[in-house]
């Protein structure tokens, strides 16, 4: 295989695709004495641009209630344009749905982080995510015909 032929894999751009916040209680938010109860979504999401260019999104909703009310939300699409080259077709779910998730979550990570704490929320770390694992329950529930692009990770 020469060096033209060889599998190339690059990161062309990360960005905000976007990002929302809701604080629906308003000020009654920041006065409950409870840690409040986090549930986080991951979806995800990819694109062919070109030939050999790929967008890649995680969606990631982050949702803190305390009792029966909603504290804040947060919705932040980080999306990254990828270069992949001479990888096989076979091998494109896997670099689309485990490789370049890896590389985006630290950025989604931080921009959650950055605007709960701007909300005025202390900063809420993500737990990190194998999306090894969350690919290949995918498949396997493609493969059983129930496949959903939602990921639940309770927290």
């Amino acid at each position: 295989m020469s060096d033209a032929q060889q599998p190339t894999f690059g990161i062309e751009k990360i960005y905000v695709k976007d990002l929302s916040l809701e604080v629906p209680s308003g000020p009654q938010a920041f006065m409950q004495q409870e840690q409040p109860q986090l549930e986080v979504q991951i979806a995800q999401q990819s694109q062919r641009v070109n030939d050999v260019l790929f967008e890649v999104t995680l969606v990631i909703t982050l949702t803190a209630k305390s009792a029966d009310k909603t504290l804040f939300l947060v919705e932040a699409s980080q999306a990254g344009v990828f270069q992949i080259r001479n990888v096989p077709e076979s091998d494109l779910p896997t670099v689309l749905g485990v490789v370049c998730p890896n590389v985006l979550f630290p950025y989604a990570r931080e921009t959650v982080s950055d605007l709960v704490s701007r909300a005025g929320f202390p900063p809420v770390l993500l737990a990190p995510v194998n999306f090894e694992t969350l690919h290949q329950q995918r498949a396997a529930q493609a493969a059983a015909g129930s496949g959903g692009p939602r990921i639940e990770v309770a927290h």
